[in-house]
């Protein structure tokens, strides 16, 4: 490790509710929730028929025609997000070294909105046997590899360094974000646009979540779905979005006297070679994440101000967590402040990581913690502060968020405040 230190100084978001990190902040700091049934599809045959759907178009929000027949909504999605981090950044590519710019993109599923799309087309509605590619959208060929999503980025950039896709599902935004502040730690880029991006909300992946009741089947009130920690919850809600991160080299922030919203001071993940959607009830391997993650920031457990939590909603994952928490944090488990903006913009799989990272430092940026919304019930077994349905005024300066995916993945990061010494 070269001792260099990691600026995040830009943030661009887009999430349900509102496109922008201005909007994504009001609502969560506002507690309102953005769930609702289904509008990109007939819901109706479904299990599960709420999300957290993005009122998106592309070229409403700068991007050409072509390239809204190029690219899949996800990567859309990227590069609208990058767009905004740059401008928040103020960085000024064109005299950089393209060399020493990189882009880390994180995606569980790719482009999942396109290709149940085209599949539509080139099947006549899943009436043809024998598909006629012919009918296909052009670029199909960018829809099958999730890699178009960092080339996209990429080029919008002229980034010209180590450039690369992180797909580890649901921890992939935490991922992608921790392999670009690696990148600038030991020295091979100066400059990272890092993040994720998942749009996952289509019929193939209601019908996967159905088929292994990880999504919440209620829907009477969908406002009201998403409710981690909740001893009423029973289930995810599916949602999607992006945010991405303008990252520096700590002494290049400096020497153009950027505005840094937080250092990236520690990241570790693990995984439980256990099984492919359960979780060992103790948090062992969360726990140990968290632990290496705080070792590398040189952070004592309680100095922890904020814990964003994974917080899916689903029974076991909420348990799962509340281990972790108090196996890697001791009795700090029980006075630092939990939440899950899950509750607010649902589970966008990939790209939640990055989206709670953006919401980590936004927190830090305003000293206020937001709520985990719907929280009306405790769970015996959920026993920690979970900051129920109303954000909270705290002094924000070291923020440990986390994340859980299928195939046992488990990541953990710290954040802390630019004005904080390192140890």
């Amino acid at each position: 490790m070269s001792g260099r230190r990691v600026a995040m100084t830009g943030i661009g978001v887009l999430a349900p509710g509102g496109v922008g990190t201005k909007d994504f902040w009001e609502l969560l700091a506002s507690g309102r929730t953005a769930t609702r049934r289904i509008t990109f599809f007939d819901p109706s045959p479904f299990r599960s028929q709420v999300a957290a759907e993005i009122d998106f178009d592309g070229e409403q929000w700068g991007l050409s025609p072509q390239e809204t027949r190029r690219m899949d909504r996800a990567a859309q999605l990227a590069v609208v997000a990058t767009r905004e981090a740059l401008a928040d950044s103020g960085i000024e590519f064109a005299s950089a070294d393209p060399y020493r710019t990189g882009v880390t993109i994180g995606s569980a599923v790719g482009a999942t909105t396109g290709l149940d799309q085209e599949y539509r087309v080139v099947s006549d509605g899943g009436r043809l046997d024998l598909v006629d590619h012919a009918y296909a959208v052009p670029h199909l060929y960018d829809y099958f590899v999730p890699s178009s999503f960092a080339a996209e980025v990429a080029w919008s950039v002229g980034a010209q360094g180590p450039t690369t896709v992180v797909s580890t599902g649901c921890t992939s935004g935490i991922d992608s974000v921790g392999h670009a502040a690696e990148l600038i730690r030991e020295g091979s880029a100066d400059v990272m646009i890092a993040g994720s991006s998942d749009a996952p909300i289509s019929p193939i992946t209601m019908a996967c979540f159905d088929a292994i009741k990880a999504t919440t089947p209620r829907r009477d009130a969908p406002e009201r779905a998403s409710r981690p920690f909740d001893r009423t919850r029973n289930g995810f809600v599916l949602g999607e979005g992006a945010a991405v991160f303008v990252l520096e080299e700590w002494e290049h922030a400096r020497a153009r006297a950027a505005h840094v919203y937080a250092e990236i001071a520690g990241y570790a993940t693990r995984s439980n070679a256990y099984h492919m959607t359960g979780l060992r009830p103790d948090g062992a391997e969360m726990a140990e994440a968290i632990t290496v993650a705080l070792d590398e920031a040189r952070v004592a457990p309680q100095e922890v101000d904020y814990v964003n939590a994974h917080g899916s909603g689903t029974k076991q994952n909420d348990r799962h967590e509340t281990a972790a928490f108090k196996r890697s944090l001791g009795d700090h488990a029980r006075k630092v402040p939990v939440s899950s903006i899950k509750s607010m913009v649902g589970h966008s799989l990939g790209a939640i990581g990055s989206i709670e990272i953006a919401a980590s430092a936004l927190a830090m940026q305003h000293d206020v913690v937001p709520p985990t919304a719907n929280l009306h019930e405790r769970d015996p077994e959920c026993d920690l502060d979970y900051v129920p349905l109303t954000a909270r005024d705290w002094r924000t300066d070291t923020v440990l968020t986390v994340g859980s995916g299928f195939g046992g993945f488990q990541s953990a990061m710290v954040l802390t405040s630019p004005g904080r010494s390192p140890a």
